[in-house]
């Protein structure tokens, strides 16, 4: 005799996601995909001295200091200004949109480092005006005196398109991660599966970076990662470059 059962399913096997969700997850995977014009792959962050120099040699010492820069350096203050600049948005603040866009502008140590953050930020938010406009994004962009840098470009979209902050965060702060271990990888050099070693080492600095950067306020803002600044400083000056900055 053929017998059924009323066991319930396992959470996630049957249930689908609302429309909205399933939105914001396809436009999130699309704006921080490594096949969005940005250009990312054209930068290192100043990786790129660190190598010629010696500070990083392998992977131990390329992670020692992505997790550094990551977590005590540009990491947390651009995480920082992608919550600051979603929650104005969210809340329709002009002005404190217009300020956490000034001060983000302002915060960059190295003019290597301004041209990368703002062409980013200019290519992104260009292409998402063509391909992905929506209410509230003009307004936005339009309030933004100074010129956008990428992090406060990516809050301000993530916002306009209702993704979900914390989301937002952690997919930037991993796509960060993902183009400073692609420079580095082809800068040492290592293979591929040695890079994804390395991400997966990062994964949770990655989280617990996030989490701070939610938690934190615009007095929070500070470094402590004066090589990898120093390094933005001196690559303009390498004889040989790869990397735009």
């Amino acid at each position: 005799m053929l017998m059924t059962t009323t066991r319930p399913e396992p959470p996630g096997l049957s249930g689908g996601m609302a429309a909205g969700e399933a939105a914001a997850l396809y436009r999130l995977m699309t704006f921080l995909s490594p096949a969005f014009p940005v250009g990312a792959f054209s930068y290192s962050s100043g990786i790129e001295w660190a190598v010629e120099a010696g500070d990083i040699v392998d992977m131990a010492s390329l992670g020692d200091w992505l997790a550094a820069m990551l977590g005590d350096g540009s990491g947390f203050c651009d995480g920082l200004f992608l919550c600051q600049a979603y929650r104005a948005v969210a809340v329709a603040d002009d002005r404190a949109l217009r300020e956490v866009a000034e001060l983000a502008a302002a915060f960059v140590p190295s003019r290597e480092r301004r041209l990368e953050t703002v062409a980013q930020g200019r290519a992104f938010i260009d292409t998402v005006s063509a391909a992905w406009s929506c209410d509230g994004l003009d307004q936005a962009i339009t309030c933004c005196e100074a010129p956008i840098v990428y992090p406060v470009a990516v809050g301000l979209v993530a916002a306009a398109h209702a993704i979900p902050l914390a989301a937002a965060l952690n997919a930037f702060l991993h796509a960060l991660v993902s183009n400073w271990i692609s420079a580095g990888g082809r800068l040492i050099p290592l293979g591929q599966t040695d890079c994804q070693r390395l991400l997966a080492m990062l994964e949770s600095a990655v989280m617990a970076t996030a989490q701070r950067a939610l938690a934190a306020t615009l007095d929070d803002l500070g470094t402590a990662t004066f090589r990898a600044d120093l390094a933005s400083l001196r690559h303009e000056t390498q004889y040989t470059r790869l990397f735009r900055s």
